[in-house]
């Protein structure tokens, strides 16, 4: 599906659309351009209804207001990331983007402007689709089995956008397309348990009406739903829902793991194998198409062969160092038995999971062919050498835009569940239901034969060099898979499948484990980069309050 951008009218608190269906000339005009025009029921039928959930849609590519705020967009979430011991928020100076320094070592106020960008793009997005559902409920040209397809794409985007708020904020407001009058909702109205259970029914109501196949890239089937179900019900430690659903994707036959880990990373693969939930990008000259929300991360890159970039969210040496494998092949479960010497240069002496080289730049070693070296990195002073490389294709590729902002920008999509995800939540809610453990080994060993079979110095672009790093990655066998084992392999193969995607966070979160990991995280890492001595999480810090603003404007709703 082409995603269109719609002329809207939007009231910051009630959220409020008064029309859509007609297009706009750039992103800074949506909120001034006063409707001129609504269909009526009778008037829509699948074009129309097209177009409307076009409008929808176009929330994913979160620019509603600048390139600022589209760094809390919904798509990968990787400015709560910073919050984890994966990550770092780099950039330039610590006091660049100061909101972000401030997240980062656990200070979260309610005047932070992540939390309010965050706030608006996800309740603007909701009103998208209520405005969607309301229309498509009342339409009375389209065949019914059309109608519950068409609003169960939209139910599964909405589920999505509130599941999104759901784990970062504590209290929120609820309301579906039946509240015509969101500004009269209060955050206290519904329970954060009565909540979970909208979301779960939507998505339920979703698989059970959508279909198995769309005609249109980007556009949402069935298996979409049954995926963030799963994801949700992982949350919720609702194991059988989430082994049900993530079954439902798995047995479609409809994905599989990539030939290759680079794959990731290119857009010819684009809308294959591993993409179950992907927003869709273009790289022709309209800003609204490119991924602002991972772009203006990029490398800056030695003769600014991507346009130069700002380089936020760099890897910490924490997450890097899970990289590094024992004479087995198998990661350090038990940190104590892991080596004293970090896994930083290419002159790292020990084994190294290959996966490394896929998702980081590490000085010395490949970057899509390229060397990389000092000269990538923005702040060395400061921050990490571990620019992410998983968002940027080799920067002469066609796909590639050199010398526009974003840095970086290409049509590569942005995959926010694939289907390695999928494959290890199955894979943690066996594990957690202490059930079919060897199965979960399986699913798990799928993953990791992946990563083994990716080490092929003639797949192109070159990003692992065999001749350089001790690449060493095997499957997980089956003495001692008792569930303790399982538990913590699961989780360390998350860490490394899915790094720098934007999970490690909310996983630390389900998990219990946010304060313990990131306190002892500061604690580690403090004698690397000494900014980190002013971190420190409690558990209060965990759900973030109600932006200041938001609160000011809705009175007593929000209290």
């Amino acid at each position: 599906m082409k995603i269109i951008n719609k002329s809207i009218k939007i009231s910051l608190l009630s959220m409020t659309v008064a029309a859509a269906g007609l297009s706009f000339s750039s992103c800074s005009d949506m909120l001034d351009t006063v409707p001129q025009g609504s269909f009526t029921s009778a008037q829509i039928g699948d074009d129309e209804a097209a177009d409307l959930m076009n409008s929808a849609y176009a929330t994913l590519l979160c620019h509603y207001f600048g390139n600022n705020e589209s760094f809390a967009g919904p798509i990968n979430n990787w400015v709560f990331d910073i919050r984890s011991d994966d990550a770092q928020k780099g950039g330039g100076e610590l006091g660049y983007e100061v909101y972000m320094h401030e997240f980062s070592l656990g200070n979260v106020q309610s005047d932070n402007p992540i939390l309010n960008f965050k706030w608006r793009n996800d309740y603007f997005s909701i009103s998208r689709c209520n405005t969607a559902i309301r229309a498509l409920m009342a339409s009375s040209n389209l065949s019914e089995a059309n109608r519950k397809a068409y609003i169960a794409e939209m139910k599964t985007l909405r589920a999505y956008y509130y599941f999104d708020l759901y784990r970062i904020f504590k209290k929120f407001p609820y309301f579906d397309e039946n509240v015509t009058d969101p500004s009269s909702v209060s955050a206290s109205q519904y329970s954060r348990e009565q909540i979970m259970g909208f979301i779960k029914s939507d998505l339920k109501q979703a698989y059970d009406d959508n279909v198995a196949n769309q005609a249109e890239p980007g556009r949402f089937n069935k298996y979409v739903a049954a995926a963030i179900l799963a994801k949700v019900a992982l949350f919720d430690h609702d194991f059988a829902t989430a082994e049900e659903y993530a079954d439902y994707v798995i047995t479609s036959g409809k994905y599989d793991l990539y030939p290759n880990f680079l794959d990731i990373s290119k857009p010819e693969m684009n809308n294959m194998y591993e993409s179950v939930m992907a927003v869709q990008f273009s790289s022709a000259n309209s800003p609204e198409q490119y991924n602002f929300n991972n772009c203006l991360n990029c490398t800056v890159s030695e003769g600014d062969v991507y346009g130069n970039g700002d380089d936020f969210y760099l890897g910490s040496q924490d997450l890097v160092n899970a990289f590094r494998t024992d004479e087995s092949g198998l990661p350090y479960l038990d940190a104590s038995k892991a080596p004293s010497e970090n896994l930083d240069h290419a002159d790292y002496a020990g084994n190294v999971d290959p996966r490394v080289d896929f998702t980081f730049g590490r000085i010395g070693m490949p970057w899509r062919g390229l060397e990389y070296n000092e000269k990538w990195c923005r702040n060395l002073n400061n921050y990490s050498q571990f620019s992410g490389k998983k968002p940027y294709p080799a920067p002469n590729s066609p796909y590639v835009q050199v010398g526009i902002v974003p840095w970086g920008a290409s049509s590569l999509n942005y995959i926010i569940i694939r289907y390695a995800d999928v494959l290890l939540m199955k894979a943690e809610a066996l594990i957690e239901q202490n059930k079919n453990l060897e199965e979960a080994r399986n699913l798990i060993n799928r993953v990791r034969a992946k990563a083994a079979r990716s080490v092929n110095p003639s797949y192109s672009p070159v990003d692992c060099n065999p001749m350089i790093a001790t690449y060493l990655i095997r499957e997980y066998g089956a003495a001692g898979w008792t569930q303790d084992y399982a538990r913590k392999a699961v989780r360390m193969e998350r860490r490394l499948e899915l790094a720098m995607e934007g999970h490690r966070w909310f996983d630390l979160v389900r998990w219990g484990e946010a304060v313990n990991t990131v306190n002892a995280y500061y604690a580690k890492e403090k004698s690397l980069y000494p900014y980190l001595s002013n971190g420190h999480l409690s558990e209060s810090d965990i759900y973030c309050p109600i932006p200041l603003e938001q609160a000011d404007n809705a009175g007593d709703l929000y209290k």
